[in-house]
């Protein structure tokens, strides 16, 4: 018997792998994330598109801790960051 594609099981029933709830990120008095919420689950591509200058860069930095985001939670495979 076939595995159904991950496309083809609902959402919910997926698993989340990437979990972002309320990202914050100010530089001095500039507001760059805004309460950035996104979860990504199992077999997800998702794409980051936006102009230049709007936090794309800033939001993967976050992601991958090489920016400390000023409030926030980041989960990624189960584990939790505490942000903020």
């Amino acid at each position: 018997m076939a595995t159904p594609s991950p496309a083809s099981v609902p959402l919910a029933e997926r698993d989340v792998v990437v979990k972002v709830e309320g990202l914050q990120k100010y530089f001095g008095k500039l507001h760059v994330l805004k309460g950035v919420d996104l979860e990504v689950r199992k077999g997800e591509v998702i794409v980051l598109i936006g102009p230049s200058g709007s936090g794309k860069s800033t939001f993967l930095r976050c992601l991958n801790f090489l920016e400390d985001p000023t409030t926030g939670d980041i989960t990624i495979g189960g584990v939790h960051a505490m942000c903020g």
